[in-house]
């Protein structure tokens, strides 16, 4: 019965840490932006290595949209903020 107990609670936990981790920041395609100020956007702001900002860029591109980075809406309210003043749409979902 205390085994059941500990399992019932260690379940309520992760179903809490991964609702808290469950947003992600969206970057959407635009018809201004290059690609190569997308890439530098990406490597500043969400901490990407250059293949990997490269990559989501070209996605954005044909998809018209990319999942660039996952957290907490507190972390990534920063990054969103820090992409729209760079003239990038951006939004967490």
């Amino acid at each position: 019965m205390n085994w059941q107990l500990e399992e019932e609670e260690l379940v309520e936990v992760l179903v809490d840490e991964t609702q808290d981790e469950g947003r992600g920041l969206v970057v959407y395609n635009d018809d201004v932006n290059s690609f190569d100020h997308v890439i530098e956007t990406l490597i500043k702001v969400c901490r990407h290595e250059r293949v990997q900002a490269e990559q989501c860029t070209y996605i954005i591109h044909f998809k018209g949209k990319c999942e660039v980075k996952k957290g907490t809406e507190a972390d990534l309210k920063p990054m969103k903020e820090a992409i729209l003043d760079r003239g990038i749409n951006a939004a967490i979902v």
